[in-house]
Formats: structure tokens, sequence, C-alpha cells
């Protein structure tokens, strides 16, 4: 039933496949930002730590500057302000580059202070041992300060998406620009908006709870990749045989 306001209930059924099509939209967004965003921090929180200061004073102030700019604003300027010097972006283009550049400034401070966090004995021991530096930073210390990077990223994820719903001021087409459209058409905004809200919590909370389970179980020991997971398999194996073979439940003979 129709009145001259609008309907008086949202046709939901028939925006189902909107609302789809702008939930796998804002995943994209989510994903591709955030790809770019744990490269780019990456990158910003290993030239912070560098010993030259040409190399680590860019890198601070980039993180100074994007750290304490609004990410609407960052928003408005690479699509309106980059179109407006001759530089035309997509939506897709405008909004994934934003959130890498705002995320990016967040993510090289977590990384950097995980980086930090790792004891120095660990690196000394390593070229006790003769280790080349990028072995050194690839399986000493970079694996441990993966884990102490994880709560960070894992809520840094979870804000992006989140914020996602800010690319509506350029009609990205993701969640929140649906429902604008279905607000718009239905005159029913406070259902419509409460709605996109349910799902937004509806995607958002399993997913921070999934992210900590995940860091509870690498905080536990458990291995980060595969390989160490075959490798710790393997151990745990091979100690099973020892211990069978001696007859005794603690592997040690009496």
């Amino acid at each position: 039933m129709n009145t001259a306001f609008g309907p008086l209930e949202v046709p939901w059924k028939d925006y189902l496949p909107a609302l789809g099509n702008g939930l796998l939209k804002s995943v994209e967004y989510a994903g591709g930002g955030f790809v770019g965003a744990v490269m780019l921090g990456m990158a910003l929180a290993l030239l912070r730590l560098s010993h030259r200061r040409l190399l680590r004073l860019p890198a601070a102030v980039y993180t100074e500057l994007f750290k304490n700019i609004p990410l609407l604003a960052i928003i408005f300027i690479t699509y309106f302000g980059l179109a407006s010097a001759g530089v035309r972006l997509s939506a897709f283009q405008a909004g994934a580059l934003s959130l890498v550049i705002f995320y990016g400034a967040y993510l090289s401070e977590i990384f950097r202070a995980a980086l930090v966090g790792v004891h120095g004995g660990q690196r000394e021991a390593s070229e006790a041992l003769g280790l080349g530096t990028l072995t050194t930073f690839g399986s000493v210390i970079f694996p441990q300060a993966l884990r102490l990077a994880l709560p960070g990223t894992g809520t840094m994820f979870v804000d992006l998406l989140k914020s996602t719903s800010l690319l509506v001021v350029i009609s990205a087409a993701e969640l929140m620009s649906q429902a604008q459209l279905i607000a718009s058409e239905t005159f029913r905004a406070l259902e419509v908006y409460i709605v996109i809200s349910v799902i937004y919590f509806a995607v958002c909370y399993p997913l921070s709870q999934v992210l900590l389970f995940l860091e509870r179980r690498v905080h536990a020991g458990a291995p980060l990749s595969l390989r160490r997971h075959r490798r710790l398999r393997l151990a745990r194996a091979v100690l099973a045989e020892r211990a069978a073979g001696t007859g005794t439940p603690e592997g040690r003979t009496v």
C-alpha cells in the first residue's frame, strides 16, 4: 500500500539483489584497500626504522600527516580534487586508494611498534649463527613481529570495512550507497538505515570474533604458515615415534 509519501513498508525482497551487490562491493573495497594498506604500512615501518635520516624523515612526515587528516577529506581529494587537476579516477580506484592512504599510516605505526617489540637479542643471536640480514628478518624477526601486530591489524581491518560506508559520498555503489538509493525511493529512511546497520553488525561482529580466535590461537603457539604447521606436525610425529620406541609415556628409558 502506498501513500503520498511512499510505501508503508519497504519491499525488501525487491531490493535484496541491490543489497547483495552493495555488500559485495564493500568487501571488494575493504579487501583491496587492506592489502594495499598492509604493503604501504610495512614499507613505511621499515623506512621509519632505517638508520638513514633521509629515509626516516619522509616516512615519519607521511605517517603523521595522514593520521591527522579525516578519511572523508582524503576521499574528496582523490576523487574530486585529482579530477580538477586532470587526473580522473573511477569510484573504485579513488575509494580503494583513499583507504590505502589513510590506513597505511595507521598500520605503519602498528608494524613499527611490533618490529621494535622484538627483543634485540634475537637479532644478535641470528648474527652469531651466521644468518644474513634478509634471512634474519624473514625467519626470525618478522614471524615474532607478526604475532605482536596481529591484534591491532585485525582491529584495523574491521574498522576499514566499516569505513567503506564513507564512500557513499562518491556514489561508490557499496552498501551504504545502496541504502541511500533505497531510502530515497521508499521515504523510509529510519527503517532502511536500521536494517543496513544490522547488516554491518552481522558482518563485522563475526569477523572480529574470528580474528580474536585466530589471535588467541597464535598467542597459544599455533604456527602462522602452512609450512611451519607441517614442520611442527612432523616434529610431533618424530617425538611420538621416539616415545613409543622407549616403552615409557615420558619417552625415557628407566
